[in-house]
């Protein structure tokens, strides 16, 4: 069971809010540090991402609620990466998460890198060494792990502990130096190896790691760990509220005890639920797996969750804001369902696109106007939304031969079925009424065309044949007709919630999150499309598509970005 939306002491609105609606919890933490004149009354959020990994739409919950929080209360909000292990960093990752967050609408005050502060969080390294409170450790990782003890029996000290200033001193600067090989060495906080909290039983705040680094190079060879980064680099740039999700609560003790030792900027760590979505997982380290391995074709595949993933699916900006909206600001963990995200875009898509026919099929059926001149066309005028406020038209050539989908004709049909079949009658979108009066079949019996007749009174818009029919179909004049590449893309795994599940998460994939077929569409698709006039749309009777960047003048490329109607929850009631 999901909970689609978070429960009522929880949601409150968004980080925008709506007008007259009550506060979320962080708002209200605000609102009373602003009445208590705290920081002068002033707002400082950021948004600070590890370039590790191309962002995901919990990401997108984070930079809605920071930039959103910010601009509610007329502050400011910094962009600030976590540059602080070589080993897994990449400019590719910078530039995207920039993209991303622009993309959104959000625009940062200033751009910072952890990295940026590399000098000065040394300094306070050393600081913590003067005062007592740091040593450096010969332990292995392993025994380091076994000393910290459990949540149950307290950690042991170890030789190390004991070491004087001096000697803590002369080792950490002989680490920066380069005097040892990477794990020959860390420096811990000295804490408290008896706390009931983990986090506090002397942490590791320093690493050697001889890598190179995307932006200082080889300058570094040690690195401070993301707990020792994170507060002082807070401090650094006098942030008010430090905005983290909830696996991130039981290291605020540490961060308020760096705060306190190292006499800095008393930055305000609050916790909220991290985001975790229905069909989907949202582990980095997964998502980097499903690239590296091929499951899907890079990060911006439109099966993945990533802001880039979901833009060349065909979601918008303001989808995405108005999903982030939607499910509010959380205290606890909940998984959300898919279907309000794709809700999201529905509503948005429903107003804003074109109605455009295309026919879905790899060998579509060729409907014959008998009694439509040879060498005769006609250009119809078919309203592009019925949703505008301003109705707006687009010219569609029609001819005496066009496509519709097989699925639109049957044969032998059962009772209720609206669309063509012999001796049936239905309307064109847009166009003319028409008979079916003859099925032509190969010599296997195949179905390869239907010869039909039109109604010359019946066109569209100037109606005065006083029949009325049931079925209304798609259709594409076969000499205009453009052949495209349709992508549907459906949900990435198959099971509600794969990050719980015991078996491998790779073995959960939706074997049917994308097939591919041929279309043929109408010719002012593509124009528009090519234009830059649109480039999402709604195919009549299927869903939403956009087009992709793979399209070339010669075959444009279509993803589907959602269908008309969640049909996700009824198909899984048939299997």
């Amino acid at each position: 069971m999901t909970d689609v939306l978070n429960e009522s002491e929880d949601l409150h609105g968004g980080a925008d809010g709506h007008a007259g609606s009550p506060l979320n919890f962080i708002e209200q933490v605000v609102e009373d540090d602003i009445a208590a004149g705290k920081n002068g009354g002033r707002v400082h959020t950021r948004f600070p991402p590890e370039p590790n990994g191309y962002l995901h739409i919990g990401h997108a919950k984070s930079i809605c609620l920071n930039f959103g929080l910010a601009d509610k209360y007329g502050g400011q909000t910094n962009l600030r990466f976590d540059d602080t292990n070589p080993v897994t960093e990449d400019t590719e990752y910078v530039d995207s998460i920039k993209n991303d967050v622009q993309w959104l609408g959000f625009k940062w005050e200033n751009e910072f890198y952890a990295s940026d502060y590399f000098v000065r969080i040394y300094a306070f390294a050393e600081t913590l060494i003067q005062k007592g409170l740091a040593y450096v450790d010969d332990s292995s990782s392993e025994e380091i792990a076994a000393q910290k003890g459990t949540p149950t029996e307290p950690g042991r000290t170890n030789q190390y502990r004991d070491r004087t200033v001096d000697e803590n001193l002369d080792l950490f600067r002989r680490m920066r130096a380069g005097d040892y090989p990477d794990g020959a060495k860390v420096l811990r906080a000295k804490v408290d190896m008896t706390s009931p909290n983990m986090q506090l039983r002397d942490p590791i705040i320093y690493r050697i790691k001889h890598a190179h680094h995307h932006r200082t190079g080889d300058a570094w060879c040690i690195y401070p760990m993301y707990d020792f980064a994170h507060g002082q680099s807070d401090a650094i740039e006098h942030i008010t509220h430090s905005l983290c999700t909830l696996e991130f609560e039981v290291h605020r003790p540490l961060y308020d005890w760096f705060i306190q030792q190292l006499e800095i900027f008393p930055s305000r760590q609050i916790e909220f639920a991290r985001l975790n979505l229905t069909y989907t997982v949202m582990s980095k380290r997964k998502l980097k797996q499903l690239v590296e391995e091929g499951h899907v074709n890079g990060w911006d595949d439109p099966r993945m969750p990533t802001i880039a993933g979901l833009r060349r699916r065909g979601y918008t900006p303001a989808s995405l804001r108005e999903f982030a909206d939607r499910i509010g600001i959380a205290r606890r963990e909940n998984l959300i369902d898919l279907g309000l995200l794709e809700f999201c875009i529905r509503e948005e898509l429903n107003k804003t696109t074109h109605r455009v026919m295309a026919v879905l099929d790899e060998e579509p059926l060729k409907l014959v106007i008998s009694n439509y001149e040879e060498g005769r066309e006609e250009m119809l005028n078919i309203e592009n939304n019925p949703e505008e406020e301003t109705t707006t038209y687009r010219k569609v050539p029609f001819s005496r031969e066009v496509y519709i989908e097989r699925d639109d004709f049957m044969e032998n049909p059962p009772k209720k079925f609206f669309r063509l079949f012999p001796g049936g009658m239905v309307r064109l979108k847009g166009a003319y009424i028409i008979k079916c009066d003859d099925v032509v079949k190969d010599a296997a019996g195949n179905i390869t065309e239907l010869r039909c007749s039109y109604l010359p009174e019946s066109r569209s818009g100037s109606d005065t044949s006083g029949i009325n029919v049931k079925g209304t179909i798609h259709w594409v004049s076969v000499p205009h007709a453009v052949e495209a590449e349709v992508r549907l893309y459906d949900r990435l795994f198959s099971v509600e919630n794969p990050a719980a599940d015991e078996r491998d998460f790779k073995e959960l994939i939706n074997p049917a999150s994308l097939s591919v077929v041929r279309a043929f569409v109408e010719p002012a698709l593509v124009e528009a499309a090519r234009s830059g006039e649109q480039s999402n749309f709604q195919f009549m009777r299927k869903g939403y598509f956009v087009l992709d960047a793979d399209s070339t003048a010669d075959r444009p490329v279509f993803n589907r970005t959602v269908t008309l109607k969640d049909g996700w929850a009824k198909e899984q009631k048939k299997n």
